[in-house]
């Protein structure tokens, strides 16, 4: 190769010689001004770009001298100049030279025996016939070059791969990185966007509800797009808003929530309804001093400091039942209108339970050494030695015990399991107690405990950063609602971290637990685009007035979700 290259030099060197005497005898005669529209060193630049040498240097001195006294005669001089510049580069640029290719026997043995040669060379011999090689190809060879390279080393995987292996490698990548490959391309977004699987996995790492019969890859894409919005928004403290009710009189100390409605009692002797999407005030009744409420659509029960529960009929404000055997504040009720029982917890550390319908007593519970602050008929989902599926349990919490008992009117009903975060009763219990027929939770001074009601083990401790000052208000599968007395907590446990934030004004505080309340709780298992709406948290504030927090509407970029 270098043998050949060599050879090229010394024919345009010979070449130049013939070129400096054309120059000289063409030129001399011509010694008029060139018109305007002919420029000599126009065309001189362009021989100077193709050749270099001696030879280059005489025909610029000679050409410059002549260009500035040339006369009349341009058409022979130009057309001598593109001549010459013709015959430069031809010969100082062999890959641009006319020439007969080799016949297709010959080439194909030269570039055989080439081949070896160059596989005999090492990696730095290669390397520098290859830039050889590039500093004699033209435009064409480059272009075919750039082309050549592009498929070798720019393999697109997508394109490649079976459509199987592809939806399992972009299984790994984060969502931030499927979205950002949908932007390479149309194939790309094609790919990436059918991709099911995918786009369900991505929204099930963000607290998404599933459906599974929902194949629509583009539809979990959107509604990826949706939940990525709503978890910003928590995370922003852009994802709630407040309200406020007001009607009451003097402190409100018993709430209650209910599809939509807030029930709430108060000490200016009497219970409202409240619309909570619209703030109106649907019933409003006189009733005694309330510590405690629970309603359905046809009546609602109130449990007073007047140590009395009563029955009332929303439609008339009548007074249905009343039920008289406490000796201390009733705090806590509950009842289920297919077992036409009533349960309540006193200050005077009992538990009883009533004839829902009759007012009668049909049972006292004794066991407890502190106030009872919460009661819960539930029916149990597992088995256990002490229950079945399906059995009514009821349990009732103080300061430091939870009790599990039979719903039955055998006297001395004897309890069936006692519940305690510390056997030394050194560590309280918060007020808030949940029971959902399979687990246990409730905070403590040390964190939220979780029980498992087959077992009664303990499930999990979740250990909050001041746990003596983190309430709970409700316990999902994917997230905990949770607050102190400056924010309102959304934590995802999972991974036990906080998610969001939401500031609280100074409300009324209640160690009891009654003057605040989780709204709707379906979205801590898991939010599904329909349920992040409502009431979220509510509570009672020193002005008599109740403190609303409420989902704000969820759309992405106008189109809300209609899975």
């Amino acid at each position: 190769m270098a043998t050949a290259y060599n050879m090229f030099q010394s024919e345009t060197t010979s070449i130049m010689a013939v070129v400096v005497e054309t120059v000289i005898t063409e030129i001399s005669p011509f010694l008029r001004v060139v018109p305007n529209s002919y420029n000599p060193e126009r065309e001189l630049c362009t021989i100077m770009n193709l050749v270099t040498g001696e030879a280059i240097r005489k025909i610029c001195q000679l050409f410059l001298v002549a260009s500035s006294s040339l006369q009349n005669e341009n058409v022979k001089l130009k057309t001598k100049v593109e001549q010459m510049t013709q015959l430069f580069e031809n010969n100082t640029h062999p890959g641009r030279r006319s020439h007969v290719p080799m016949e297709k026997a010959v080439f194909e043995g030269w570039l055989e025996s080439v081949s070896a040669s160059f596989l005999s060379l090492s990696d730095q011999q290669r390397n520098q016939s290859l830039d050889q090689l590039i500093s004699l190809s033209n435009a064409v060879q480059l272009r075919h070059l750039s082309n050549g390279l592009e498929a070798l080393l720019k393999r697109d995987f997508l394109r490649l791969l079976p459509l199987e292996l592809t939806f399992y490698l972009l299984r790994w990548l984060d969502p931030q990185t499927l979205l950002t490959c949908c932007l390479v391309c149309k194939q790309w977004n094609k790919v990436i966007s059918a991709c099911t699987e995918v786009w369900q996995g991505v929204c099930r790492d963000l607290g998404w509800r599933i459906d599974d019969s929902i194949q629509d890859a583009s539809h979990w894409k959107g509604v990826y797009l949706k939940a990525k919005l709503r978890m910003m928004q928590l995370k922003n403290q852009e994802a709630f808003e407040t309200s406020s009710l007001i009607g009451h009189s003097a402190r409100v100390y018993a709430l209650y929530y209910k599809d939509g409605l807030l029930c709430t009692g108060s000490d200016d002797l009497s219970a409202k309804l409240w619309d909570v999407r619209t703030g109106q005030c649907i019933y409003g009744i006189q009733t005694h001093t309330c510590a405690t409420v629970k309603f359905d659509e046809q009546k609602l029960v109130t449990g007073s400091f007047d140590n009395t529960i009563a029955c009332w009929e929303w439609s008339t404000g009548a007074k249905i039942q009343q039920f008289r055997g406490h000796t201390g504040a009733v705090f806590s009720v509950d009842y289920n209108d297919d077992l036409d029982t009533l349960v309540s917890g006193s200050a005077d550390f009992s538990v009883k339970v009533w004839a829902l319908s009759a007012g009668a007593c049909l049972n006292t519970l004794t066991g407890h050494t502190e106030w009872v602050t919460k009661v819960i008929l539930q029916k149990s989902e597992v088995e256990s030695m002490v229950h079945c599926p399906g059995d009514y349990i009821l349990l009732s919490a103080d300061k430091f015990e939870i009790k599990v008992w039979p719903i039955g009117r055998e006297i001395n009903c004897k309890c069936l399991k006692t519940l305690s975060v510390s056997e030394d009763r050194g560590v309280c219990l918060q007020p808030r107690l949940q029971f959902d027929g399979r687990y246990i939770v409730c905070s403590s001074d040390l964190g939220v405990y979780q029980w498992d009601f087959a077992s009664f083990d303990i499930l999990r401790v979740i250990k909050t950063q001041d746990p003596a000052n983190l309430s709970l208000l409700s316990f999902g599968e994917v997230f905990s609602l949770l607050f102190d007395t400056d924010f309102l907590y959304v934590m995802d446990l999972r991974t036990e971290k906080i998610t969001g934030r939401w500031p609280l004004p100074a409300y009324r505080k209640s160690k009891r637990g009654s003057s605040f309340l989780p709204g709707v709780t379906s979205w801590l298992n898991g939010l599904d685009g329909r349920n992040d709406s409502g009431l979220v948290f509510a509570t009672s504030m020193p002005d008599h007035s109740i403190h609303l927090v409420l989902w704000k509407e969820n759309t992405t970029r106008g189109e809300t979700y209609d899975g």
